[in-house]
C-alpha cells in the first residue's frame, strides 16, 4: 500500500474541503433523493464490511436484469453518507453494476455510529482529518467485499464525487487490479504515485469550476508522460458538484445537461467492463 505523505493527502483533497463553502445549505433538504431510493424497485441492503479493527458499514444496491455484473465503488462527497449518495449508487445499479458506497466515517462518529451521528457541519471536518491510508483500507475492504459477490462478475470499477472524486482518483494509484476509474469533478493524485495507475481513468469538470480546473493541465501532463489513459470531459457551464446539482429539483440547466453527459459515458463503460 502507498503511504501518501499529510500535506500531499491534504492537498489532493482540496476539492471536498473547499465544497464545504458551498454549505450545508447548498445540500439542503435531501428529500427528493430519499424519496428516489424509496420508490427504487431495485435491492438494497445495507453490509458491514470488516478489515483490521474496522467495520464499514455499507450501502449496496442490485441491478434488475439477471446475471453477472461489473461492480462500482461508489465514494461519497465530504458531505457523507447522504441520501444522495444512496441515491447515485442506486442509479449505477440501475446503470447494470454492482453498486457499493462506503461510509467513510463509519465508527467515527459518537458512540461509534458514522455520517448520521455527526452534527451537518461536522461531517466535512471529520472527513478531512481521515487518515489516508484509512481510506485506503476501507475501499480495498470494500473493493474485495463486492468483487465476490454471486451478482459481480469480477471487474471492479470506482467512482468518486469532488473530495470522493480525487480519492477515486487516488484509489487507482493504490489498486491495481481496477477496471476502470471515474472522477467527478475531482484534483489529481501526487505526481509520483501516477506511475501506478494501471486503469484507464475518466475525469468529467464543470466549465465553471476554476480552482479544480486550474489543476487539470498538470494532471493531464503527468498522466501522458506516464502513459496513462485519461479521457477528460468539460461541460461548459456547469458549476462543481453538478453531478449531485444536476439531480435536484431546482437543477439549472446547464448542470442537468453536464450530468446527462457524464451519465452516457459511465452507462457505456458497462458493457465494456462484462
Amino acid at each position: 500500500m502507498q503511504t501518501v505523505t499529510r500535506r500531499r493527502f491534504l492537498e489532493g483533497s482540496a476539492t471536498g474541503v473547499a465544497a464545504t463553502s458551498l454549505g450545508v445549505s447548498s445540500l439542503g433538504a435531501q428529500d427528493w433523493a430519499r424519496q428516489a431510493v424509496d420508490k427504487s424497485p431495485r435491492r438494497h441492503e445495507w453490509v458491514s464490511v470488516k478489515h483490521d479493527s474496522r467495520s464499514v458499514e455499507s450501502f449496496v444496491a442490485y441491478p434488475q436484469e439477471p446475471g453477472k455484473a461489473p461492480a462500482m465503488v461508489v465514494i461519497c462527497e465530504i458531505f457523507g453518507m447522504t441520501d444522495w449518495v444512496e441515491s447515485v449508487t442506486d442509479e449505477f445499479a440501475a446503470a447494470g453494476y454492482v453498486a457499493i458506497a462506503p461510509d467513510v466515517l463509519s465508527g467515527m462518529g459518537q458512540k461509534g455510529g458514522g455520517t448520521k451521528d455527526f452534527p451537518a457541519d461536522g461531517v466535512g471536518a471529520a472527513i478531512g482529518k481521515l487518515p489516508p491510508d484509512q481510506i485506503t483500507a476501507d475501499l480495498n475492504a470494500v473493493a474485495d467485499y463486492v468483487k465476490k459477490l454471486p451478482a459481480s462478475n469480477g471487474k471492479v470499477c470506482v467512482v468518486g464525487f469532488s473530495w470522493g472524486g480525487g480519492q477515486s482518483f487516488r484509489f487507482a494509484t493504490n489498486r491495481k487490479d481496477l477496471a476502470a476509474a471515474f472522477v467527478c469533478y475531482g484534483t489529481g493524485p501526487a505526481p509520483e504515485a501516477i506511475a501506478n495507475i494501471q486503469a484507464p481513468v475518466y475525469g468529467f469538470y464543470a466549465g465553471a469550476d476554476e480552482r479544480v480546473n486550474a489543476s487539470l493541465p498538470a494532471t493531464q501532463a503527468q498522466m501522458k508522460a506516464a502513459g496513462k489513459f485519461f479521457e477528460t470531459a468539460i461541460y461548459e457551464g456547469a458549476t462543481h458538484g453538478f453531478m449531485r446539482a444536476g439531480a435536484q429539483p431546482d437543477a439549472t440547466e446547464p448542470n442537468k445537461k453536464a450530468r446527462a453527459a457524464a451519465w452516457v459515458t459511465l452507462k457505456a463503460f458497462r458493457d465494456k467492463a462484462k
